[in-house]
């Protein structure tokens, strides 16, 4: 503050030095016969005439209402250590003699973290990276004229890293939705978000490459890459093209050991995110095609030994017994040229393709095998394995207040360790999440549930049973150390 404020004093003497000069030269000049400066006429731009601006700005403020920022919490819990004879209950009561090995109940923690989204429709549907929202309790969406709503998250697909999030509105500034298979790289775009916190911000940039792929950052990848400045905090924003339309998500940055933008940053393309999108909205999950077979690329040494024209096509090196592609014919060494008439240039191409086909879709296929060319026809499957998704807050059921809780039956050793008479019918709760509305209601580990909902409970099978009766809030007869009360979760 001290060199503030001497540059200060010392910039204000030089300012009322050089006012005085310069009203001494004025006056000199206007003396000598000079030109007086209040006849000065300045010539002054016209904004109205000349060519056309070279300038984004409409594209941006078409499509900066329809970005927002997203504030996501989740509780975290990491192992505490017990002292005294507090921990050596403890392990009594989960451990020892019954051969149990529960870990010392964890302590949690908030962590907190910021992303971007999209507005996607008028009613509330919002578009953005399923890293901004996974495994977060509360999610909370600040519009950019500072209105908050608490979101539900819809659903997500981690292998996309696209998620579906909600809030209570009607009438939002729903971005207008672009093509991003006709990007070409060269395209002016503008990435806009909520890089570090700062408050929404656009960079502009262009299209650096189309269909990059196996960058290790998802299952799935066909990213749209820019140099436009993309930061911590715009994860889930928009990259719009010059009419200000959706043609991508920002999702990831190559950073060095700063950690910031490097001038390459990648975006899932809105053809894409929008098929995940739809999906979830329909089915509640993504459920991706299936062909049945591993592919590999063509390197220019495998076509000129396969007698192929280029390094273009997806070598099949498995077949799955049983799958749609054994089915259809297809054998390990066959080089698959074409799908449904379009060429196929590399192995992620195809893939990416076939597994949003979506099932019992038909594949025509133009095949290489040994110097010809064979055409097949198959049908794709489910990919097996559990659906990707992440189920809706709206979609959980009525009888799930008790979400979070696990219980065992309660036998003579837990019965004493918890402080109870030895033979009282119950469950003893052995865990709580933090984040759980029981949590909130006062349920504690240790605690036996001796009645739900008026049901009397003796054991994890009644309580498994009365749960499934039970509608709304669930009201709890706890024993906790001999004394009875009630909770409402």
């Amino acid at each position: 503050m001290r060199h503030f404020s001497f540059f200060q004093t010392t910039k204000a003497k030089l300012q009322a030095v050089s006012g005085a000069l310069v009203l001494a030269g004025a006056l000199a000049v206007v003396a000598h016969g000079g030109v007086d400066p209040a006849h000065i006429h300045l010539k002054m731009a016209d904004p109205n005439e000349g060519g056309a601006r070279l300038t984004m700005a409409p594209a941006a403020h078409a499509a900066m209402p329809s970005v927002v920022k997203i504030s996501a919490s989740k509780v975290v819990k990491t192992p505490t250590a017990f002292q005294g004879d507090q921990s050596d209950l403890f392990q009594q009561f989960f451990g020892g003699r019954n051969g149990r090995n529960f870990q010392a109940p964890p302590s949690s923690h908030r962590e907190g973290g910021l992303g971007s989204g999209v507005i996607i429709s008028p009613d509330g549907y919002i578009l953005t990276n399923n890293h901004v929202v996974d495994g977060a309790t509360d999610v909370l969406v600040t519009l950019p004229d500072r209105r908050e709503f608490k979101a539900k998250v819809i659903g997500a697909d981690s292998k996309t890293d696209i998620a579906v999030i909600r809030i209570d509105a009607a009438n939002l500034p729903a971005i207008t939705v672009g093509d991003s298979n006709k990007l070409q790289v060269g395209d002016s775009v503008l990435a806009i978000g909520n890089p570090y916190g700062v408050g929404q911000t656009v960079t502009q940039g262009i299209v650096s490459a189309t269909g990059r792929a196996n960058l290790g950052i998802e299952d799935y990848e066909d990213f749209i890459q820019t140099d436009a400045s993309i930061n911590p905090g715009n994860s889930g924003g928009a990259l719009v093209n010059d009419r200000g339309e959706l043609v991508g998500i920002n999702t990831a940055i190559l950073a060095g050991n700063s950690g910031g933008n490097q001038g390459i940053g990648f975006a899932v393309p809105v053809s894409l995110a929008r098929q995940v999108m739809d999906q979830i909205a329909t089915n509640g999950h993504v459920t991706r095609a299936y062909l049945g077979v591993s592919i590999q690329e063509v390197t220019p040494g495998i076509a000129r030994a396969m007698g192929l024209e280029g390094p273009k096509g997806a070598l099949v090196s498995d077949v799955t017994a049983g799958s749609p592609a054994q089915k259809a014919g297809l054998q390990s060494g066959d080089v698959i040229t074409a799908v449904n008439g379009k060429p196929v240039l590399e192995t992620n191409q195809l893939r990416m393709e076939i597994s949003m086909m979506g099932t019992n879709a038909p594949l025509k296929l133009q095949v290489f095998r040994n110097g010809s060319t064979v055409n097949l026809t198959a049908v794709t499957a489910e990919m097996p394995g559990k659906p990707v998704e992440r189920a809706s807050n709206e979609a959980t059921p009525s009888n799930s207040a008790l979400n979070g809780v696990s219980v065992e039956s309660l036998n003579p050793q837990m019965a004493r360790q918890a402080g109870v008479a030895p033979g009282t019918p119950g469950v003893v709760v052995t865990d709580v999440d933090p984040a759980s509305p029981a949590a909130s209601a006062g349920l504690k580990e240790g605690d036996v549930i001796q009645e739900v909902n008026h049901s009397k409970v003796a054991n994890s099978s009644e309580f498994a049973s009365a749960l499934q009766r039970s509608k709304g809030e669930s009201l709890l007869l706890i024993n906790r150390k001999g004394n009875k009360l009630y909770l409402a979760v």
